[in-house]
């Protein structure tokens, strides 16, 4: 699987976030909370929803499953105002990122495994300290073997 290497401009979102682990994973309780209120921001460019993680400076150098990060379920706006109670906004900034198009079950971490343990070793990038994303769109179904998204790792070039 070749991924599209992608540079973004800055994105504004507005959305809920959670902190958790690998070996605590809120994902379930991020997104039980925040889909039902989504309707409730305004300015949405899209009905996209982003899952991004925000991990802390050397987490996958010394990757432990227990380490805490920020998990954020988010749509993109084109303004972040009038945010809705018990939600913030989140400033994605601009940067280098490889775009793994992905379908399978979300549950199914063996393309994790690929990226980092097979992709990456392999390609002429490495993992830069800026946050994950997924894109959960129109094509997304939660626990459906078909379900498509788009896995967005942040790179940059190697020395």
């Amino acid at each position: 699987m070749t991924p599209r290497i992608v540079i973004i401009d800055e994105k504004k979102f507005i959305g809920k976030k959670l902190t958790m682990s690998l070996a605590n994973n809120k994902t379930f309780e991020l997104f039980s909370n925040f889909m039902p209120r989504r309707k409730e921001i305004i300015n949405p460019l899209s009905a996209d929803v982003f899952d991004l993680q925000v991990y802390p400076t050397g987490y996958f150098t010394q990757f432990n499953p227990s380490t805490n990060f920020t998990k954020w379920a988010l749509l993109e706006v084109s303004v972040a105002v009038d945010i809705p109670n018990e939600m913030e906004s989140f400033i994605l900034p601009s940067g280098l990122y490889a775009v793994f198009d992905y379908k399978g079950l979300s549950a199914d971490k063996r393309i994790y495994n690929y990226i980092f343990e097979t992709w990456v070793p392999n390609s002429n990038y490495l993992i830069d300290d800026r946050p994950h994303f997924d894109i959960l769109g129109e094509k997304y179904k939660n626990n459906d073997p078909y379900s498509e998204s788009e896995i967005w790792i942040p790179v940059k070039h190697k020395p």
